[in-house]
């Protein structure tokens, strides 16, 4: 995978397995492969900043509801 110089930071595998499990789904609802959604999420901040940010949140919510709102911010970035 291409270096793209964004780093974050997880502070269990909870949150690890948490940060696959969205990059996954949101990559199968958007038909497009995990490592462009990964790069998408690391360079926009979204990854660090959202994600792992309200992962005590975040993980409680719905799949589907969750992968929409992910989506809904990608798209309010112009990442999509």
């Amino acid at each position: 995978m291409k270096d793209i110089g964004t780093t974050f930071q997880i502070h269990h595998q909870q949150e690890l397995e948490f940060v696959l499990f969205c990059i996954d789904f949101v990559a199968k609802k958007l038909r497009m492969p995990a490592t462009l959604i990964y790069q998408k999420l690391a360079k926009s901040g979204l990854l660090q900043d959202y994600i792992v940010a309200n992962y005590e949140i975040l993980h409680t919510l719905g799949k589907d509801y969750l992968v929409e709102d992910i989506i809904g911010l990608m798209q309010e970035k112009n990442l999509l």
